[in-house]
């Protein structure tokens, strides 16, 4: 399941627009706008702390949550936000207004688990992750926080593709028209050999000293 849901508290803006945004900010609070469900969008104010925190404690994009804008309870899902490139303080975010049966697109992470039980890399193999998440479509309400890939059993040379992995009812990638790969076991360099026994091992030293023996 996701992240638990959360509330903020924010301010309608009656003015929008590049220097209304800056003004926001120099009051220490972030600039947003909730938008979707077929009505207006509408420009608000949120707490500068909040949502610093929100967004660097993970799952922000993933998440849905109720934002209190004067009293009106309007419930969302964060869908963008802009970083200052310097200083990494948010200084805009857009949020999709969203009802009962609102489905949308969302990545998703993706977890490993039981590395350890992997012989491909108990033996030195590498896990390549081709994929970090995946874009699902699912309700709004039901987004998973992350999927989860088993590695138990996994060897040198496997594929773990999406047809693989058990995924919540209702919850289906964006990409259906083929089996896409999410990560590979690839062999390495400091992978340890395994013990190969060479026919005819046992004959050859005597015979190579016997040789010697004879040039003697």
């Amino acid at each position: 399941m996701s992240h638990q849901a959360y509330e903020l508290k924010a301010e309608a803006r009656e003015r929008v627009g590049k220097g209304s945004a800056r003004e926001v900010r120099r009051n220490g609070k972030v600039p947003a706008v909730i938008y979707g469900d077929k009505q207006p969008p509408l420009a608000i104010a949120l707490s500068y702390k909040e949502i610093f925190l929100k967004i660097h404690a993970g799952g922000f994009l993933t998440t849905v949550a109720t934002i209190d804008v004067d009293g009106q309870k309007i419930q969302v899902l964060p869908k963008d936000y802009q970083l200052d490139p310097v200083r990494d303080f948010p200084v805009h975010v857009d949020f999709l207004r969203i009802g009962k049966d609102t489905e949308v697109n969302v990545d998703v992470p993706v977890h490993f688990i039981n590395e350890e039980k992997s012989p491909g890399l108990k033996r030195g193999g590498v896990l390549n992750i081709v994929r970090h998440s995946v874009e699902f479509h699912c309700r709004a309400n039901a987004i998973p926080e992350f999927i989860t890939i088993d590695l138990t059993g996994a060897e040198i040379g496997d594929s773990i593709h999406i047809s693989s992995v058990k995924l919540p009812e209702g919850v289906r990638p964006v990409i259906a028209d083929r089996d896409f790969t999410i990560a590979t076991v690839a062999g390495s360099s400091a992978m340890k050999p395994e013990a190969v026994e060479q026919p005819g091992a046992e004959q050859a030293e005597p015979a190579a000293a016997e040789a010697e023996e004879e040039k003697k």
